[in-house]
């Protein structure tokens, strides 16, 4: 009987660290459309996938113009923009209210799954 010991403590600690190591995963940034650093044409959508479901009402996005042809020295300026969820549950999609017009622009998210943690990161692209 005690020989069994070893052999259930060591199943005990492997299911402790398993379980420890899927509690505190965190959302990871997948891909986006457009890429980050991408040159594309003014996108109707843009959208994250992500590495875990999402908690849709805990998770977020701001689209940002920082930067216009002939203006050096535009400020960052918030763009106006519907930011839901999909089909997928790990992807975000930003949908601007009006069309995108040329310039840099960056995306500024906020990302939260099942254990809580937000995450927050952003990609840039610029519309030709």
């Amino acid at each position: 009987m005690h020989a069994r010991r070893p052999l259930i403590r060591s199943m005990l600690a492997a299911t402790l660290a398993l379980a420890s190591s899927v509690a505190f995963a965190h959302p990871k940034l997948v891909s986006s459309t457009p890429a980050d650093k991408a040159e594309v044409i003014a996108p109707q959508k843009i959208e994250l996938q992500f590495s875990e479901n999402l908690l849709t009402q805990f998770s977020g996005a701001n689209l940002v113009m920082t930067g216009m042809p002939g203006m050096a020295d535009h400020a960052p300026m918030k763009v106006a923009a519907k930011v839901s969820g999909s089909d997928d549950p790990k992807a975000m999609v930003i949908t601007p209210v009006r069309a995108l017009a040329p310039g840099s622009y960056r995306v500024d998210w906020r990302a939260v799954s099942s254990d809580t943690h937000p995450i927050t990161g952003n990609i840039a692209f610029t519309v030709k």
